[in-house]
């Protein structure tokens, strides 16, 4: 999965419940709320007056490491 403007947070936590903390870093701490989950990254950033391409670039480095770890592991 690669994480985009439009990837709904609820989807991505989904994917990989572990991108939660870049989330929380930012102060995004509504995780558990309904809304939250519903709203893309985009949307999310816009509210919490957070840079989207800063967090979304975060989230495709960790998820891009640890696809990397797992076919290392096969």
């Amino acid at each position: 999965m690669i994480a985009t403007k439009e990837t709904v947070i609820g989807d991505l936590l989904d994917y990989e419940p572990e991108v939660a903390q870049f989330f929380l870093a930012i102060g995004m701490h509504c995780l558990g709320c309904p809304v939250s989950r519903g709203e893309s990254i985009e949307e999310a950033c816009a509210v919490h007056g957070t840079d989207a391409e800063e967090l979304i670039a975060a989230i495709n480095e960790y998820l891009g490491k640890k696809e990397e770890d797992s076919k290392k592991k096969a």
